[in-house]
């Protein structure tokens, strides 16, 4: 009994030492049960949020259509997220994003800072309707013109790291006053700075594709 004991004891060891470290204060936004926590915005009002964002064997799961996104109930400034994403498998994969420091008024796409979602730009980061972002002039995309992005600012990603449509990608995403750096499957792929600091919901773009989340996890940084 003692032998089975002490390998028992060895083995969650083992298995503890291959667990990702997560922070003391860290919180999972989503439960992998229900959308508590969370609100919607859609272009189309009529259109209830179960409709287009729900929760399956685990999943976060958004249709992708009318076009909008589901917000945190709470704001936040400063911190690291943790997002695991995938197209949904055997379908055409679309666009989506990752939004931070949301503020202004509600619209389909709404004034804030995005990391990019869409299938082979991950690791971009825009600003939306003149929300403040820089990085290497090199990386600076800028449109005044588009109805309904605004005038926008991006910093482009430094290289692709994405998996093929369909598999399971992890974004780290630290926003920490101007700064923010992005890694996409444990790379680091982009980094900008003197961003607009504000406190601001976080949320989740549908903008056409099925698209999955497993993990949103948040850990302050204030």
């Amino acid at each position: 009994m003692a032998f089975w004991r002490t390998a028992i004891f060895a083995c969650a060891i083992f298995v503890g030492l291959l667990s990702p470290a997560v922070a003391a204060d860290s919180v999972s936004l989503f439960s992998g049960k229900d959308l508590t926590g969370w609100k919607a915005f859609l272009a189309d009002p009529a259109v209830p949020m179960e409709k287009v964002w729900s929760v399956k064997d685990g999943l976060l799961v958004c249709k992708g259509e009318p076009i909008g996104y589901l917000y945190t109930e709470k704001p936040y400034t400063s911190f690291q997220l943790l997002v695991e994403w995938r197209w949904a498998p055997g379908t055409k994969p679309g666009n989506s994003g990752v939004l931070m420091r949301i503020n202004g008024e509600p619209k389909p796409v709404p004034r804030a800072i995005e990391a990019q979602l869409k299938s082979g730009s991950a690791g971009d980061l825009y600003g939306f309707h003149g929300m403040k972002i820089n990085g290497d002039p090199a990386r600076i995309r800028q449109n005044s013109s588009n109805q309904m992005l605004g005038s926008m600012t991006g910093v482009l990603k430094t290289e692709a790291n994405e998996k093929e449509p369909g598999q399971w990608n992890t974004y780290e995403i630290t926003v920490k006053g101007p700064s923010i750096t992005v890694s996409v499957n444990g790379k680091q792929v982009n980094e900008a700075k003197d961003c607009e600091v504000l406190a601001g919901p976080i949320g989740l773009q549908s903008e056409g594709g099925e698209i999955h989340f497993r993990t949103v996890r948040l850990t302050p940084l204030e």
